[in-house]
């Protein structure tokens, strides 16, 4: 069976129905700290329908979880949104202000309320998430050196509210579980100490069913991409070529940077 479709992301849901996981979303994670749970989160990237069948598939099961969609044309559709609320997924806001305003925080600080008050007048919004640009120099997340969430009435961001040392997280980023060297912008800070050695077990979806069944960590958070998740083999071929070809470019920033770092470094020994 084909990796990265709606069916196999159905059988990753089958697998975790039949554990002792529970699953929440970021709002209730953040709120309650369930044990041996799983925390679903979405970021709606692009090809905003597949977002949609995949939450349809999630209501089907029973299960919640979380959409941070962004705010741009294609994503910021309000029947969409009002759509998802009303199954119960959390939604939340997939922040890019500092792209936006070129770096400059206090113009992304009202872009971000502004923002931020638009996806409210549609529904209920208690967790933010930053959306990460591999080809531009800042990172969102940055924003909240100089400002905090908390006056904004909003509860956290996964990034930096959520302890990684005792939550394992894994993402499809780059349309693959594997730890590749690709991750820009999707990095975590104090990963687990178990996880460097589990992650090379994995790489398909398969793995991360295989992992789940084990039951073997207590509290899991999944990062799942719909705009990567496509049923029909035309469109599920399109995405492996694009993905691919914009791999090999992350790849490339990522070296690039890390030796630029190594220099910097040097300099200062």
């Amino acid at each position: 069976m084909r990796d990265f479709t709606l069916t196999k992301y159905e059988s990753l849901l089958q697998a975790i129905k039949k554990t002792n996981y529970s699953t929440c979303t970021v709002y209730d994670f953040l709120k309650n700290e369930p044990g041996n749970c799983i925390i679903l989160r979405h970021d709606v990237d692009r090809a905003v329908n597949r977002n949609l069948a995949m939450a349809k598939l999630e209501h089907s099961y029973g299960i919640r979880s979380t959409y941070y969609f962004r705010h741009i044309e294609e994503t910021f559709r309000p029947d969409i949104i009002l759509q998802m609320a009303e199954m119960g997924h959390e939604i939340g806001f997939h922040y890019e202000v500092m792209d936006k305003a070129n770096g400059n925080t206090e113009k992304a600080i009202e872009i971000f309320k502004k923002e931020l008050e638009d996806f409210r007048k549609i529904t209920e919004i208690n967790t933010v998430c930053m959306h990460g640009n591999p080809l531009k120099p800042w990172s969102n997340r940055d924003l909240w050196q100089k400002y905090s969430i908390k006056d904004f009435g909003l509860t956290g961001e996964p990034y930096l509210s959520i302890d990684y040392n005792k939550v394992f997280y894994l993402t499809d980023t780059g349309r693959t579980w594997a730890d590749l060297k690709i991750r820009v912008k999707d990095t975590i800070d104090n990963p687990g100490a178990n996880e460097k050695s589990t992650l090379r077990e994995i790489s398909s979806t398969d793995d991360v069913i295989r992992l789940i069944q084990t039951e073997k960590m207590s509290q899991i958070c999944l990062l799942v991409h719909p705009n990567r998740w496509c049923e029909d083999l035309g469109g599920w071929t399109k995405e492996l070529l694009f993905q691919n070809v914009k791999n090999i470019g992350k790849a490339g920033i990522v070296w690039y940077r890390s030796k630029s770092d190594n220099v910097l470094e040097s300099q200062h020994d």
